[in-house]
């Protein structure tokens, strides 16, 4: 499972989620999906608008854990 650390670089960047929201330019329900994991996907593009708000790589937003019901 892919987990987004959303929290972690709002914290080390000292940046509430509705300013995130206003400098990538999408609503705080949706920066709320991203950081509450509920999001199915995310386009490159708002990638990219969040990393480019919090000064950060992808890999600093993004983390893979295995899933207790993966077998591989």
């Amino acid at each position: 499972m892919i987990i987004m650390n959303i929290d972690v670089m709002l914290a080390k960047r000292k940046m509430s989620v509705s300013e995130l929201a206003d400098r990538v330019g999408i609503t705080l329900a949706n920066i709320s999906i991203l950081k509450n994991g509920r999001a199915k996907a995310i386009r490159i593009e708002t990638l990219n608008k969040i990393c480019t708000a919090l000064q950060c790589q992808p890999g600093d937003l993004l983390e893979w854990r295995k899933d207790e019901d993966e077998t591989t």
